[in-house]
């Protein structure tokens, strides 16, 4: 390889890797999103002298557009990277060195209200049905939205009324009901879209192909959705999983029954779910004040 190669030439290259070859269609997407970010700020860097200094600098740019964005982005340019090294293209992955900023946990989480005037405008109008359905179906199962936008016909048993779906983060598996509401939508999205891979793809083909919605396309999509149902901005599509995990702590729905639908493999992993929730909170204190009167009462009547 020359010097004078661009960090452009090495995406390129990187596009036609096995490697990139071996990712699923939704993720090459997402990555294809993200490194475009990479090659519209630093695309024109000679990769052979782009230095620890000069990627410190780009995530910095990066993060200005948020941490989880940032983070997104250097996972992507590091791939590259990755590759360049083993290909001996390039001697070191100067995107390693990074100390990436932790991103703040989120503890927003929707009213119910709040979903069902999404659902409403969403299934009001064919061309954003789909991002209804995605999103009824992130809420109704508690799962990531990237897992929705690329849920397949083949996941659903209409017999037993079953999602089998194998979790693209952890890979996890999950077996999840499917509720009579539910399935009453999945029927009526069959009869249109059953002729394809895709439960709920892009309603609009690609040169004759239906596709599942492109992260960045579908946040754009959702966002447009919120702002027409009158939601505060406050709200993020994202924080919908969490929502479904806060609401069936609240219920006191044991751990190990939430990592089976979650798809969590740990009890340390749900754990933070369980912080700072009004109904865990006022159940745990009405106990202890009955627990308290209870044997105050029982004292004074041993007394006498």
């Amino acid at each position: 390889m020359s010097k004078m190669v661009s960090i452009n030439d090495l995406v390129q290259l990187y596009y036609r890797s096995n490697d990139f070859d071996m990712l699923r269609d939704t993720t090459k997407n997402d990555y294809k999103y993200f490194l475009g970010v990479v090659s519209a700020s630093v695309g024109n860097e000679k990769f052979t002298g782009f230095t620890s200094r000069k990627a410190k600098w780009a995530y910095e740019e990066w993060v200005r557009r948020g941490v989880s964005f940032a983070n997104h982005v250097a996972t992507c340019a590091s791939r590259v990277f990755n590759y360049a090294v083993e290909m001996e293209y390039a001697m070191q992955n100067p995107f390693t060195s990074i100390k990436r900023k932790p991103e703040i946990k989120r503890k927003v989480v929707w009213k119910h209200e709040d979903v069902l005037k999404f659902l409403d405008v969403a299934y009001s109008d064919f061309t954003t049905r789909n991002i209804g359905l995605i999103i009824q179906m992130t809420y109704e199962w508690c799962q990531r939205i990237g897992d929705m936008r690329t849920l397949e016909w083949e996941d659903i048993d209409f017999d037993d009324k079953v999602l089998t779906l194998e979790q693209s983060k952890r890979r996890a598996e999950v077996f999840l009901p499917i509720s009579d509401d539910l399935m009453s939508m999945l029927h009526e999205q069959h009869k249109d879209f059953g002729f394809q891979r895709y439960v709920a793809p892009h309603v609009t083909p690609t040169r004759g192909v239906f596709y599942p919605y492109a992260m960045q396309r579908f946040s754009k999509n959702g966002r447009a959705v919120m702002r027409k149902a009158g939601l505060s901005e406050r709200l993020r599509l994202m924080d919908l999983r969490r929502t479904g995990v806060v609401q069936m702590v609240d219920k006191g729905v044991p751990l190990t029954n939430i990592m089976a639908v979650t798809g969590h493999a740990n009890v340390a992993s749900v754990k933070p779910y369980l912080k700072n929730t009004y109904t865990s909170a006022n159940e745990a204190l009405t106990q202890r004040n009955v627990s308290v009167q209870s044997n105050t009462v029982s004292n004074i009547e041993s007394d006498t």
